[in-house]
């Protein structure tokens, strides 16, 4: 259908009052076999699809508002609008659905929208119209209480309503309003003001029209201006028309356009400045209100997206060197708002609207005005830079990678962003931490498109790595090339803090890309330069882009981190705060917490060789002993692989079996004759069969003689050498309180955990998991089914659990072949 009189928007009301659009297509009516009834039916005009099938129902209430509106309510939450691009079709349709409910096509409203109680009904009926006392001065206050009365009740609100469009009451009241302001006849004025709001919460589209209008706009500011609540009347008119004033940065040759420009903008001010608060019971009282700026705002965004010559002069001007810095700074405001009117339009309106901007050079403007010296072109510019990223992100790093392809990495747009937000001369760094968020969502991969050719993610990634990462980072570098940060002013200090935290971001999301910038440029080491400094949150967003490294348990991260021993800054700043109760305090020890509970063998190794002199004496949390605990557990199984392998066989025989082992016992559990076997038998594997409790205790009692002998050998170096360290690099710890502890550490390659060459490191005789206090318990052999077991180590008590009760499934017969004593 190509008749553009029925052609429609179908909109739906959503939960915050805000209108939806469903679509656009063509409207008709007619008998739908299915719904029993004359029906509107609406068809795309993109695919034929139904937009739309709604029968006209009898009771339902039809609205038509500024002439090319229709709205009703399908269900108690449920509303829709038609709106038409035609009044010739809105008439049209209008007058078939008044035909159905058999109302008159002159009236705007169908039915009454809220029920009311019998009495008032046969009240109301018994009189078929409100008389209206005549529009006189003397009679003000009794219209006053005529108007306020009939507000509660719905019926009487339509009625009053139907008089004061009928007897063009609305202009009498303003003529009236300026013998008032004339004579001074301020209690003529506070009812004048009574009655004016009492129209606007009548919600009604047709009085809305009259008072608005060109002619009567200005003295309906007027009249709200006698507020009897307050002692002195505002000055709304003189605002409007003195101070507000209306600039065509581009000259705009349409006057049904700059009419609806002027008017929305009173009307807007009406609802934001003029009209009183609405109270709770209000609020729904000027939903038509509401309705009436939304679809002026969408006409208006519509009809200057269609004026190509509108927008070419616009993108001109606004990249043109001979344009003066007044007028470039009009320019930007107006696509500023401009932008903002947009955020009115529905997603497929709004990805127009873009379009068009984008395909007329949006973004190449953008780069020449953020290139500019003045702050507040600047500012504009980012607010519209912020428009258009969090529409469509792709369309941006689209536009930047084409870029790079022509220009130096100093002028591409990304790399303005982030230089303004490093240059951003706020106390508190607003402008930088809205740029910093524009930032995160260009690089955020989850906002990143995946095609068949080509993946978004790897290409941008590798663009930003390339051209941009180095100028975000110059300031951090820029900084902490000494043992403490250069500058450490609480700007600075904020800046670094964004950018740290952007960094987080990226170490978090983005994979093999960060990891390679992080370990090239060294940038953990130069990050937990600022563990040093005074200001608190600094220092904890570098413990916390540690953090995220460690959390994500890489060894490659980890080989970096035990290479350049980088828990040294991290220590160092948990001996300095001593012994205070705090967030440095807690954030510290969850990490090395994390390293336990994760069982992170190369960095439990690292730390217990490196630190442990420092950290043994903190017994407030068991951490560092269960660091220990852990590290020696290791140590025992390295130093006696013959140990080892002989408690994994336990384990598996006792626990664990995995599925090569128990096929075994399988395939000889039924080649066996149950009648040969005598009763209480265990079936055993030939090599355990073998071995017996000699065999067994020999390499126990070799590693305990080994033990012993370490431990004298360690406590005589002490007591010689004080506290060696290592050779390279030199470490040394400071406590506050002015005692002084070196901590020992080996580096060299022969020393690693577990090599022929370690010195040992047995706990102190106190300390959990020490050989000392464990000697009686390693010493206790037992025997189960033939076998020999040492006693548990304390984390092996849920396998053994787990396992008891796999073997509680087993059938009987089974189970005493297994468990035979």
């Amino acid at each position: 259908m190509t008749d553009t009189r029925r052609r429609v928007k179908v909109y739906t009301l959503n939960e915050d009052r805000q209108w939806d659009d469903r679509g656009t297509g063509h409207v008709s009516s007619g008998y739908v076999e299915r719904l029993k009834g004359m029906s509107l039916l609406v068809r795309a005009e993109s695919d034929g699809s139904l937009l739309l099938e709604s029968k006209i129902n009898p009771n339902t209430a039809y609205q038509k508002q500024q002439d090319t509106l229709i709205v009703w309510s399908e269900a108690e939450n449920y509303d829709l609008a038609l709106s038409f691009q035609e009044k010739a079709g809105c008439d049209e349709i209008w007058e078939k659905i008044c035909q159905v409910q058999g109302k008159d096509p002159s009236v705007d409203i169908t039915q009454d929208l809220v029920d009311e109680s019998e009495e008032e009904r046969f009240d109301d009926m018994s009189s078929p119209g409100l008389e209206l006392p005549s529009c006189e001065l003397s009679r003000l206050e009794e219209i006053a209480e005529l108007v306020a009365s009939s507000l509660p009740s719905p019926l009487r609100r339509e009625k009053l309503a139907l008089a004061l469009e009928n007897e063009g009451y609305i202009k009498k009241l303003l003529e009236i309003f300026h013998v008032c302001e004339d004579l001074e006849n301020i209690e003529g004025l506070h009812h004048l003001y009574e009655i004016i709001k009492g129209i606007f919460l009548l919600n009604r589209t047709a009085l809305f029209e009259v008072m608005f209008s060109e002619e009567c706009i200005m003295d309906v500011i007027g009249c709200l201006e006698y507020d009897p609540s307050l002692s002195q009347s505002r000055k709304h008119r003189e605002f409007l028309t003195k101070t507000a004033k209306f600039k065509e940065v581009i000259p705009i040759s349409d006057p049904e356009l700059k009419q609806k420009i002027h008017q929305t903008y009173r009307v807007q001010y009406i609802q934001d400045m003029v009209l009183p608060t609405p109270s709770v019971f209000e609020e729904n009282m000027l939903s038509t209100l509401h309705s009436f700026i939304f679809f002026n705002k969408v006409e208006i965004v519509g009809m200057l997206q269609e004026d190509e010559k509108f927008l070419t002069e616009l993108f001109a001007q606004l990249t043109d060197e001979a344009t003066d810095e007044e007028k470039r700074q009009e320019l930007v405001n107006f696509l500023k708002e401009f932008c903002a009117f947009s955020q009115t339009l529905q997603p497929q309106n709004r990805d127009a609207f873009f379009k068009t901007l984008s395909n007329m050079g949006i973004l190449p403007a953008l780069e020449v005005i953020l290139g500019m010296d003045d702050v507040q072109v600047r500012s504009a510019a980012t607010d519209i830079f912020s428009y258009l990223v969090e529409y469509n992100p792709s369309m941006v790093r689209e536009f930047v990678m084409q870029e790079a392809q022509q220009n130096d990495d100093d002028i591409l747009l990304i790399n303005l962003i982030i230089e303004h937000m490093i240059c951003d001369t706020d106390p508190e760094l607003g402008g930088a931490v809205q740029l910093m968020g524009l930032l995160r969502t260009l690089v955020d991969p989850e906002n990143m498109l995946a095609t068949a050719n080509k993946t978004e993610k790897t290409e941008f990634l590798g663009f930003f790595y390339k051209h941009c990462m180095h100028v975000l980072t110059a300031p951090l570098l820029a900084n902490t090339t000494e043992d403490k940060p250069s500058k450490d002013d609480f700007q600075t200090a904020q800046l670094l803090a964004l950018i740290l935290e952007l960094l987080t971001f990226c170490v978090e999301h983005h994979t093999y890309h960060i990891k390679n910038y992080i370990i090239n440029k060294d940038i953990l080491r130069r990050v937990l330069v600022l563990m040093a400094s005074k200001h608190a949150f600094l220092a904890l967003c570098a413990l916390r882009f540690k953090r995220k490294i460690i959390g994500l348990k890489d060894e490659f991260y980890n080989r970096y981190i035990m290479k350049s021993f980088l828990f040294e800054p991290v220590v160092k700043a948990f001996l300095n705060n001593g012994s205070r109760y705090n967030l440095m305090n807690s954030a510290i020890i969850e990490m090395f917490e994390f390293i336990r509970v994760e069982d992170i063998k190369s960095l439990t190794a690292h730390v217990i060789e490196n630190y442990w002199k420092a950290l043994e004496d903190v017994d407030y949390v068991q951490t560092f002993k269960g660091l220990k605990l852990r590290f020696e557990q290791q140590r025992e199984r390295q130093d006696n692989p013959k140990l080892d392998s002989m408690r994994s066989i336990l384990r598996n025989h006792r626990y664990r079996r995995d599925a090569r082992t128990l096929e075994d016992e399988e395939e000889m559990w039924f080649n066996t004759d149950e009648d040969d076997m005598e009763d209480g038998e265990a079936v055993v594997p030939p090599s355990d069969k073998t071995k017996n409790d000699d065999d067994i205790m020999d390499p126990i009692s070799k590693f305990m003689e080994r033990k012993k002998l370490k431990e004298s050998e360690e406590k005589e170096v002490l007591l010689k050498t004080n506290l060696s360290g290592r050779q390279s690099p030199s470490f040394k710890l400071s406590f506050s309180g002015g005692t002084k502890t070196n901590l020992t550490s080996q580096s060299s390659a022969s020393n690693l955990p577990g090599s022929p060459g370690s010195p040992g490191s047995p706990g102190s005789p106190g300390s959990p998991g020490s050989v000392s206090k464990s000697t009686s318990q390693m010493a206790a052999i037992t025997t189960k089914g033939g076998l020999v077991g040492l006693v548990d180590y304390p984390d092996d008590d849920e396998e053994d659990d787990e396992d008891e009760d796999k073997e509680e499934t087993l059938p009987l017969s089974k189970k005493a072949k297994l468990e035979s004593s």
